[in-house]
Parts: C-alpha cells; sequence; structure tokens
C-alpha cells in the first residue's frame, strides 16, 4: 500500500507528522489547507478509517498504524476544544520517499 504522511500544525504552533497506509488523505486534505478544528478530526476519522479499510481489503486485517494515527489526532485535538476558532492547517503532504505531493 503506498503510505502517505500529512505533517500538520495545531492551534498552538507545534507541528506533527500523521502517518497513512492510503494516499486516501489526498482527497480529504490539500497541502496549506487550513481546518477547523472539529472539521479536521472528522475528516481524518473519515480518512484514516478508509486507509484501514483498505488495508483490510487487501490483507485481512484494519491497520492498527492508521488507528493509532487517529487516537493520536483525537487526543491532541481535545487540548484545543475550549479554544475559539482553533484551526489545524496541513503544511504538506508526502509520500513515504518524502516526496511532496
Amino acid at each position: 500500500m503506498p503510505e502517505m504522511y500529512f505533517n500538520v500544525r495545531w492551534p498552538d504552533g507545534v507541528t506533527q507528522r500523521c502517518y497513512s497506509p492510503s494516499t486516501v488523505v489526498e482527497d480529504y486534505f490539500s497541502a496549506g489547507g487550513e481546518y477547523e478544528l472539529a472539521e479536521f478530526v472528522e475528516r481524518s476519522r473519515t480518512a484514516l478509517g478508509i486507509a484501514g479499510e483498505r488495508v483490510r481489503e487487501k490483507f485481512g486485517f484494519f491497520c492498527t498504524g492508521a488507528s493509532d494515527q487517529l487516537a493520536q489526532i483525537e487526543r491532541t485535538a481535545a487540548a484545543f476544544t475550549a479554544v475559539g476558532g482553533a484551526k489545524v492547517t496541513v503544511e504538506s503532504l508526502t509520500d513515504a520517499n518524502g516526496r511532496t505531493r
């Protein structure tokens, strides 16, 4: 499966490299895109859910990397739920070799 990474900047300026086992994240995020916190979390749930299912279809098991990444995103996002207007920026999308998509 073609792995992807999406590098995000949280409302406090901290950046995080997020993993997806599938290129499906390109359908939900764009480089430079800024998303309301709740929208970012929902898009992450959808994209990583689809990515995990694609792994299941191909290999017979759901990708724990996708579910672990989603859990990490949800934990991080929880810290900003009280921040009005909190936004997350997707700084870049890269493939497993570090090439920008």
